[in-house]
This record gives C-alpha cells, structure tokens and sequence, in this order.
C-alpha cells in the first residue's frame, strides 16, 4: 500500500550556525512546494538574513547544540511530515521526494544512508565511527541501519511522542534509539554526500568537533 503526501504538507528543518555561504545551494534546491523552517543556532554571520531572502522561515534557538535547533524547528512546524538535513551543501534536497514517498504505512521513518561523491566528503576517522555506532545500533537495538541518520523524513506526531531529545550532536543517535524503543520500522534509501560547500564542518573539521561529538555520543542512553 502506498501514501501520497502532498508537497504543501511536508515541513524541511534545516538547522544552521553560520551556513549563510552554503544556505542559497541548499534552499534552491529544495522541491516546489515544500515548506522551509531555518534555524537560526547562535550564528554571527548573515544566515538569517539569507534564510529570509530565500523565503524561508526563520527559527531563533540561541541554545547552542544540533539537537537544540532541530528540535526548535520540528516544534515550529505544522506539517504532518517533516524532514531534516544540515544547511552545509553535503547533502542534496533534490533528493528528498525519494525519502518521503518511502513513507508509506507501516513505515514510520526513512533516513537517508550517505554514499560520498568524493573522497573528501567523508573524512576516514567521521566514517569509522559512523560505521562503529551504526554496527552497535544493529547488534543492540535490532535497527537495520548503516547510517545515523544525517537526512531522515519521518512523522511529525511521532517524533515528538519520543520526547525532547539530546541537544547537541548526540541528537540523531538518541533518535534512532528512541525509535528503536518505540518500536518503529526505519527504511533506508542510499543519498549523495559531497563535500560542505562553504567553511569547515563543525565535528569532523576540527579535533575539537570530533571530541565534543564523540563526548556526547557517549553520553546517549
């Protein structure tokens, strides 16, 4: 059985910190019809002002944190379906229309599973621990996943029957846990990841990124 979801009722959250270099690529690229929630995390730069410009909503969250400005956005929007995915160029919103008619009943979320166009989209050490929590989610929480969910389309009503969740960059881990708990069904479809197309990324670009990231990866129950 498939579900039809019309383009007006599905909400794109796109949490940002200073992304206003790669916003204009990402926002052009999303489907006619969809509607757009950009989250404003603590940015110094112009990201509101081009969000806005782009006709986008913008969400203020001045708590710092992933986890934090999705949260802020799914809460913002009134769309029976809503999506997620980073503001940074990696990751295609052309390809969403494939993930939201994966949707179907019986299907409560469908993530997308990063395949690099390029060496550099993915550094080595990001993609080992990508594939070491991936591997735990399978062994532990029986989730036939490869991936943590950096693009993902799912339900608006059940995402926030999960609860709050971890407010910085152990955010999709805890989804997928919580998912997990819930009993959900998670259906995979293979997306491109390029390399950011401005500035450097805030986990994998610095060892400082990486260790805060690991930090709260650790910290998820």
């Amino acid at each position: 059985m498939t579900e039809t979801h019309n383009a007006c009722d599905i909400t794109v959250v796109i949490p940002c910190h200073n992304e206003a270099g790669a916003l204009p690529g990402v926002l052009a690229a999303v489907p006619t019809g969809y509607r757009v929630i950009v989250v404003d995390n603590a940015s110094t730069d112009h990201t509101a002002a081009v969000a806005r410009a782009a006709g986008a909503t913008v969400v203020t969250e001045p708590v710092p944190g992933y986890g934090s400005a999705v949260q802020a956005g799914i809460g913002s929007a009134d769309t029976e379906v809503v999506a997620v995915l980073d503001g940074d160029g990696s990751m295609d919103a052309g390809e969403l229309p494939v993930l939201v008619g994966e949707l179907a009943p019986g299907v409560d979320m469908v993530v997308g599973r990063r395949r690099p166009v390029a060496t550099s989209a993915w550094p080595w050490h990001a993609r080992l621990g990508n594939l070491v929590i991936a591997a735990l989610l399978r062994r532990r929480h029986g989730l036939l996943v490869h991936d943590i969910a950096a693009m993902r389309v799912t339900r608006r009503a059940q995402l926030l029957a999960l609860g709050p969740l971890h407010p910085r960059s152990g955010y999709p881990l805890q989804l997928l846990i919580g998912a997990a708990r819930a009993g959900w069904r998670i259906v995979e479809c293979d997306i491109s990841y390029r390399p950011r197309t401005h500035g450097v990324s805030k986990v994998s670009g610095s060892l400082r990124g990486t260790v805060r990231a690991v930090r709260d990866f650790w910290s998820v129950r």
